[in-house]
């Protein structure tokens, strides 16, 4: 049974965690508060899953789950994730984060960034653009025919390969975006993320945790891609 690291416990991150118990996925959680904050949330997953330190969650597991704060990346023990399949949830908001020049400018994208704090990681950008509400409610088994599809980015295209299997076992086709380069086209205020995923597409920030979702096939997500402009990032103000 493989197991899946997960570092950071919080919406995203408890989201994936579900699905990953639901597919029989062993599953080994951490924060950075220590495992005994997770007592709670461990209880509600049941067993397979378990908490543990972030060393554990890097060490111990096939693939890890990287959904903690963008400013917090670099607080990560150096070299933690070093060769290891990583799928990183990480978007920029400058109220959280501070402002980032480089970001700003573009003269990278926030994946580029990640993975150069990172090192020498196999990086795949995915669950960044859909709420962590929709993440256990729009996923299906492989047959269904209301399956929804996530965007994923990358530099490697064999990480990207096996990046996909595991989103697709916990219940999502996948469609490649392109290099981290070409990540920014499914980051906040690109036509593929967020409201893509709503039944409503006009649904107001104030709904965004409780509005319900809509199947969003492949097809579709591609359509959202492509038709993405390029935002500029100074001007992102949450």
């Amino acid at each position: 049974m493989p197991t899946l690291g997960i570092i950071g416990s919080g919406n995203i991150g408890s989201a994936v965690a579900r699905l990953a118990v639901g597919a029989d996925m062993n599953v080994i959680i951490a924060n950075s508060r220590g495992p005994e904050t997770l007592q709670d949330l461990i209880t509600e997953l049941g067993p397979p899953a378990q908490a543990g330190t972030v060393e554990e969650a890097a060490s111990q597991t096939d693939a890890v789950v990287l959904s903690i704060p963008l400013k917090a990346v670099k607080d990560l023990p150096e070299g933690l994730l070093a060769g290891k399949l990583v799928l990183d949830t990480s978007n920029y908001y400058p109220s959280r984060d501070g402002r980032i020049k480089e970001l700003d400018d573009s003269t990278v994208t926030t994946s580029e960034l990640v993975k150069q704090m990172l090192g020498d990681t196999r990086y795949v950008k995915v669950f960044n653009n859909i709420t962590a509400a929709h993440i256990p409610a729009l996923a299906r088994p492989d047959e269904a025919s209301d399956r929804s599809a996530l965007p994923i980015a990358g530099d490697d295209d064999a990480a990207k390969v096996q990046a996909a299997a595991i989103i697709e076992r916990l219940g999502y086709d996948t469609v490649d975006a392109g290099t981290l380069a070409d990540s920014w086209k499914f980051e906040p205020d690109t036509p593929a993320y967020g409201l893509m995923y709503f039944a409503d597409p006009n649904a107001s920030e104030q709904q965004l945790m409780s509005a319900p979702p809509s199947a969003t096939p492949a097809d579709e997500v591609r359509s959202a891609l492509d038709a993405a402009p390029r935002v500029n990032v100074a001007e992102r103000k949450f």
